[in-house]
């Protein structure tokens, strides 16, 4: 289906409101916003059931079943490793494609290249069972994950005009919750299964780049768009994240996203392990009973997380938009995630972990539907969009080695106790409020 996207500059036409048009000063259809936002939506449902049933629950289960009295301590080196390989892949990948002149477009190729070389690297888990080569595919899938996440997130600042930026973060908050709410639902589903589960997701990675691009309008051609020189500089360049002017909102929003994340990757990182050994810590339970009894629970709470955060994301952005909003409503969100944190603490059994699943999914359900739209709305310089958007999503990948290093630095320092991860994730996800508070010039 062709582009129907309405050209802004024509002869003599009305003034036309900036927040209508997109980064190439082209007026978008209504068709071609809902085609944008279905693409996104659908491809963060696959990406969030294929990362959170391997990250939660598939590869702990396989760690766990390996070696079992290295979990922890190998859990947080995967997670940090990969991390720092996220970390550099995502800024660089995003400045790539910020600078690729091609008749596809300066997105396409990265989005479609990335997920297929990502499906790649999970086909691995299939043949091995070795610590060593699980690390190394991890590091893969997340060099080649940000290699097509870091262009996709880009194209929302690309293709979506401002003044439906907030709906169709809504609908990507609801299609992330959707996704990582039935990851935890499918993992536990294929906790007896795992190759099952892996084969399945280097499906689902290896199709989801076509899948997006086939959705979206197709992406004009860029090819006699000016940029500078590629250089080893320009590359550098890249690294250095916004200064000057505007910047200083950029970093509240930077460290805020990084804090709040941090305390979802803290529990939902290590779900598997806080219910088989906090949740179920007395039910002198063998490790098959423990271990069909948390997957019952797991999948319980995905029912209700998925319940709740669907209707808090397609409510919220809506509202966000008519009222002008960011701001608020991503740090009330915060505050409600903590309040869900605190109920696990007070109810040491599975109704604890239903309270949380209701109460802090309903408010990561606010936040992922905003959340974006704040990000987009404080970036200093829309033109380098993808380099700065993969700075902002770096505090997506610290703070997955943050919460990981809280939480197995907690257990370990007190032999075991999963029950203590409660309160320090309300205390960071609390500092997540206050920084997102500190923006200025935002609602």
């Amino acid at each position: 289906m062709e582009n129907t996207i309405e050209t802004a500059a024509a002869p003599n036409a009305p003034a036309v409101n900036r927040n209508e048009l997109d980064s190439y000063g082209r007026r978008p259809s209504v068709l071609d916003v809902f085609r944008l936002g279905a693409g996104f939506t659908i491809s963060l449902i696959i990406t969030g059931i294929v990362w959170v049933s391997l990250s939660s629950i598939l590869v702990p289960q396989l760690v766990d079943q390996i070696a079992p009295g290295q979990r922890e301590a190998f859990m947080a080196s995967i997670n940090s490793v990969g991390s720092v390989v996220a970390l550099f892949a995502n800024i660089i990948f995003g400045t790539f494609s910020d600078i690729t002149r091609s008749k596809w477009g300066k997105r396409t190729l990265w989005i479609i290249s990335g997920g297929i070389l990502c499906g790649a690297c999970v086909a691995g888990l299939l043949v091995t069972r070795s610590l060593p080569l699980i690390l190394l595919l991890w590091c893969g899938m997340q060099l080649f994950y940000n290699w097509m996440n870091a262009p996709f997130v880009a194209t929302l600042s690309d293709r979506v005009p401002d003044k439906f930026r907030g709906s169709v973060s809504s609908f990507m908050g609801a299609g992330g919750v959707l996704g990582q709410t039935s990851g935890s639902l499918v993992g536990s589903m294929l906790i007896s299964n795992i190759d099952l589960g892996f084969a399945i997701g280097a499906l689902g990675f290896a199709l989801v780049g076509i899948i997006v691009v086939g959705i979206w309008p197709r992406e004009p051609s860029n090819v006699d768009e000016e940029r500078d020189p590629i250089s080893v500089k320009m590359v550098l360049k890249s690294f250095i994240p916004p200064h000057g002017k505007g910047s200083r909102n950029f970093y509240y929003a930077l460290f805020g996203r990084l804090m709040m994340v941090a305390g979802y990757q803290m529990i939902n990182g290590y779900l598997l392990y806080v219910v088989k050994y906090y949740t179920f810590s007395d039910s002198g339970y063998d490790a098959e009973q423990l271990k069909t009894a948390a997957a019952g629970v797991i999948a319980t709470m995905s029912v209700i997380t998925m319940v709740v955060s669907l209707i808090a994301a397609l409510v919220s952005g809506p509202i966000s938009d008519k009222l002008g909003m960011r701001k608020i409503p991503v740090a009330a969100a915060s505050v409600l995630f903590a309040i869900g944190a605190a109920m696990p603490w007070i109810f040491h059994n599975a109704w604890g972990m239903y309270l949380f699943a209701a109460i802090a999914g309903f408010g990561y359900g606010v936040y992922n539907a905003i959340d974006q739209a704040l990000n987009v709305s404080i970036l200093p310089n829309p033109k380098e969009a993808g380099k700065d958007l993969g700075v902002l999503n770096m505090a997506n990948t610290l703070s997955t080695v943050l919460g990981s290093l809280l939480t197995s630095g907690v257990v370990m320092a007190t032999g075991g106790n999963y029950g203590l991860v409660f309160p320090v994730c309300i205390v960071v996800v609390l500092i997540a409020a206050f920084l997102i508070m500190q923006i200025k010039g935002i609602k």
